[in-house]
């Protein structure tokens, strides 16, 4: 499959994942109609960062997940539907379970039910590594056990399955997509490096984080879209799940010592109760295989942590970025 001149629907296109993958697949010659959480205040997210160039060969529209109507609406002569939109704090997902029911099980239903009647082309459903919850063996496979460890897991666990049993039922054309830890500019406050990255650039000499042991397999955002891109192209992946990992890991605490060393060699890490997870909700070890993906597609990784971490670092050095994150409060 060629995906030049496809019409390309991203949902979630204003978050971090998805406006890089609007980018890239702008250069890959695609119509994009970029699908943004519908707010007073007209703001298109991360894509409100693009230049003007990028954005005039965007379609913008804004609507809500959970709204088949708007949904069916954004996917009419759509070829291929990258679904990202989400909730995806694991945190918030404790006090508001049932938001996350509604976005990612029922949002994702929306979409394939939508794809199913107007007979898209292809869907490509977004998972998280966070469904196989801490590690029975490593490297994770995707014949993994999925262990719903936090209400957000538990509602991707739903999402996945019901993307399944549409293919398994109707034969619709979807592959579930399932990035392990992906990080770099634009990503969520609430997530591990650009709360310790924020942290730093802003002059604080004590840095606090949760509990510093479990371990990740962290993707660069650039490495993470051009999985999508790959797994798009290949027709050996309908109906099936595949990992986007490094097939590698790092501590929290070894990470964080990392980041401090290009930034301010002199803090330190301190605990932080409020940021720790329920003993037998933490996921304490990510290590993905990629094996199925390297085999099926022609990617590979092509970002070092050393080197994701560098251009994330420099991204966030801008002020105009970093003012954009409130370092100073605890993200949920």
């Amino acid at each position: 499959m060629n995906l030049s001149n496809k019409k390309i629907l991203v949902t979630g296109a204003d978050g971090f994942i998805g406006s890089h993958l609007v980018e890239r697949l702008l250069k890959e010659g695609c119509q994009v109609r970029a699908f943004v959480y519908y707010n007073s205040f007209n703001s298109w997210g991360w894509l409100d960062t693009l230049s003007e160039e990028q954005l005039s060969k965007i379609e913008i529209f804004s609507g809500d997940i959970r709204d088949p109507n708007g949904v069916r609406t954004a996917m009419k002569d759509i070829d291929i539907v990258f679904h990202l939109a989400a909730l995806i704090a694991i945190p918030f997902s404790y006090h508001s379970p049932d938001a996350y029911i509604d976005t990612n099980v029922k949002g994702t239903l929306n979409v394939i039910q939508a794809a199913r009647d107007l007979g898209t082309e292809r869907v490509l459903v977004t998972s998280t590594s966070e469904v196989y919850g801490t590690a029975q063996f490593v490297p994770i496979t995707e014949l993994h056990p999925k262990q719903p460890q936090s209400p957000y897991s538990a509602s991707k666990i739903g999402a996945d399955c019901i993307a399944d049993s549409f293919y398994r039922s109707f034969d619709l054309p979807l592959t579930i997509v399932r990035p392990f830890n992906t990080f770099g500019p634009r990503q969520s406050a609430r997530a591990v490096i650009p709360t310790i990255i924020t942290q730093l650039l802003n002059g604080k000499e004590e840095i606090k984080l949760g509990d510093i042991t479990p371990t990740r397999d962290l993707l660069y955002v650039k490495d993470t879209v051009n999985g999508f891109v790959e797994i798009a192209l290949s027709n050996q992946l309908i109906g099936h799940e595949v990992n986007i990992a490094t097939q590698s890991e790092i501590s929290v605490g070894d990470l964080a010592q990392s980041i401090i060393k290009h930034i301010n060699p002199s803090a330190k890490i301190i605990s932080d109760e409020i940021r720790l997870r329920p003993e037998k909700s933490e996921v304490f070890r990510l290590f993905g295989s990629n094996e199925k993906l390297k085999n099926t597609t022609n990617w590979k990784q092509e970002f070092t942590l050393e080197q994701g971490l560098k251009e994330t670092i420099d991204w966030f050095k801008n002020d105009s970025n970093l003012s954009k994150y409130k370092s100073n409060i605890y993200n949920i």
